[in-house]
């Protein structure tokens, strides 16, 4: 056996095994349908296209063309040093299949989109990790991938709806909460989840005793700085026994609990839900450093992305983000704008984390992440728990403030579900949720007074502006040009709170907050005159959730 290097390698299975050896003799083999003949990745038990269940193995030539590829400055692995390319190649037999790999023997100055590449085994340990390189004999650039789904024609895969009786007019958001946000606040998560939560709780005008649901994302489990423990934690604490619970990551983006909430409440199961999303990234970073909590323990990982150094959604989105780029033009200075735009709107919240001013020329000249992204195009790590109350609106109308309404919610999954299989040119899972809401209402995009979108990286941001219909597909670089639409004054302010790329990353629930917080002319300095449409989107690559919320004033 050959000596390991370090780096992430995969689990092996009964179901993966012939991928992951196949190079022993030189050979990459692929999933086949033998009933289609499609070629299938990762590895299923069904075919996705016939449904069909015999399924094999086919021997591939090891051709493929360059998909996407990203350099890698940022992240550190394990026996992977930096910079290294972090790549998707379409393979030449079903370009359907994209996998994820590393790009060796050349300059990453070379690549191009389209070339074609050629598989090169590496042996780690017991797995053969297929690497490519450019083939020997370049033709014509072959163009990319075919998408699944074109960019502008998810409205006509919407499902019409199971019924005329819409969940989104039975509830209202009664309550907002967060508390203290920072980098290295050295609080325990629990400690800023129920600061959070009480704060909710009393701007709603309830009591604890009034909430009888509970809904949290990501749920409890081992996800490090990503959550507080759970529904489990919060119930031991505040003692609530609800009726109603739920808490878990597949869900409709990191918001999703607050949609799993609306239809407990429309259902009766619950009357009034607390939501909750907890982060705790920089001090869970401050204390593994110091030793005070023990690094996840090692072993294989079942992960496609991890054995070659692809260990964040940085090095999926900024692949679709350079597919944008070729196919529409954009360029990181259009992305700059967001950044620039974030920035701006952050120098007027007090509880924002950066609110230092920032050029273009900053921007541009920022340490590269991972390429095109730079450091101001990625959101800020940090620790703070954001809250918000679902209320039966009957419920909601006897409250001291205005309810928030809710006059669409988009959820509908279009898209693959693995990154690398998915959308080709826009964050995976943005498109679909945006036309799904969008067949919820007579409203139109004119209609939005003010726009909080996910902007875990800047290419969130610009996935759901296009998807959302606030600019054509392809159109985000003259829309974002000068950054002027965008503005607080401008015809679609954007993130009026600093969105995480300034304010932090409170994964979505901050974008929900500040949107009830705009609708209900909280908003201070930063406030949008006569705001009354609010929309929020929140998911970063995890499947995404859209809402349209509203008030009656």
């Amino acid at each position: 056996m050959a000596k390991a290097s370090g780096r992430p390698l995969p689990q092996l299975t009964s179901q993966n095994r012939f991928f992951w050896t196949a190079g022993a003799d030189g050979v990459l083999r692929i999933q086949e349908c033998e009933s289609c003949s499609a070629l299938i990745h990762p590895p299923q038990p069904v075919c996705r296209y016939c449904r069909e269940h015999r399924m094999g193995v086919r021997e591939v030539s090891g051709f493929a063309t360059l998909a996407g590829f990203t350099v890698n400055h940022r992240f550190a692995v394990p026996g992977m040093p930096a910079p290294y390319v972090v790549a998707q190649v379409a393979i030449e037999e079903d370009p359907r299949v994209r996998l994820t790999t590393n790009i060796v023997d050349c300059d990453p100055e070379t690549l191009e989109l389209g070339m074609r590449m050629e598989v090169v085994f590496q042996q780690d340990a017991d797995v053969w990790l297929p690497l490519f390189r450019p083939a020997p004999e370049q033709s014509e650039l072959s163009s990319l991938p075919q998408e699944e789904i074109e960019p502008g024609e998810f409205r006509f895969h919407v499902r019409p709806p199971a019924t005329q009786d819409k969940y989104e007019d039975k509830v209202a958001l009664t309550g907002i909460g967060m508390s203290d946000i920072g980098r290295r606040l050295m609080r325990s998560p629990i400690d800023l989840t129920i600061d959070a939560c009480e704060r909710a709780v009393a701007d709603a005008g309830l009591t604890m005793d009034d909430i009888d649901g509970i809904a949290s994302y990501p749920g409890g489990g081992n996800v490090g700085g990503f959550g507080e423990g759970g529904i489990t934690q919060v119930e031991a604490a505040l003692g609530l026994r609800p009726t109603w619970h739920n808490g878990g990551i597949e869900t409709f983006g990191p918001g999703g609990s607050v949609i799993a909430a609306m239809i407990a409440v429309a259902s009766g199961a619950a009357r009034h839900v607390l939501c909750y999303r907890t982060l705790w990234e920089a001090t869970y970073s401050e204390l593994m450093k110091r030793g005070e909590i023990a690094p996840p323990s090692g072993g294989r990982t079942p992960n496609w992305f991890m054995p070659f150094g692809a260990t964040s959604a940085a090095h999926t989105l900024a692949q679709n983000a350079q597919r944008h780029f070729h196919r529409y033009g954009t360029d990181r200075e259009t992305l700059g704008w967001i950044a620039l735009n974030q920035r701006a709107n952050a120098a007027l919240n007090p509880t924002a984390i950066y609110r230092d001013p920032m050029t273009m020329d900053d921007y541009m000249s920022a340490r590269p992440i991972t390429t095109p992204f730079g450091l101001y195009d990625c959101d800020v790590p940090c620790d703070g728990s954001i809250a918000v109350i679902v209320s039966a609106v009957d419920a909601a109308r006897d409250l001291p403030k205005t309810p928030v309404l809710v006059e669409a919610v988009g959820t509908q999954i279009m898209e693959r579900m693995d990154w690398d299989q998915s959308t080709l040119t826009h964050e995976p899972h943005s498109l679909g949720p945006s036309a799904h809401m969008w067949s919820r209402t007579s409203m139109k995009p004119d209609d939005v007074d003010v726009a909080e979108l996910y902007d875990g990286f800047s290419f969130n941001c610009l996935s759901w502006l296009e998807g959302l219909g606030f600019c054509g597909i392809g159109e985000a670089k003259d829309f974002l040009a000068g950054g002027k639409n965008i503005a607080r004054d401008g015809i679609l302010p954007l993130n009026t709170h600093g969105g995480q790329l300034s304010h932090g990353r409170t994964h979505g629930m901050g974008l929900i907050h500040e949107a009830v917080t705009q609708l209900r002319g909280e908003g201070g300095p930063r406030q949008v005159a006569g705001a009354r449409v609010a929309v929020a989107a929140t998911g970063g690559l995890s499947p995404g959730g859209a809402m349209l919320l509203r008030t009656d004033s």
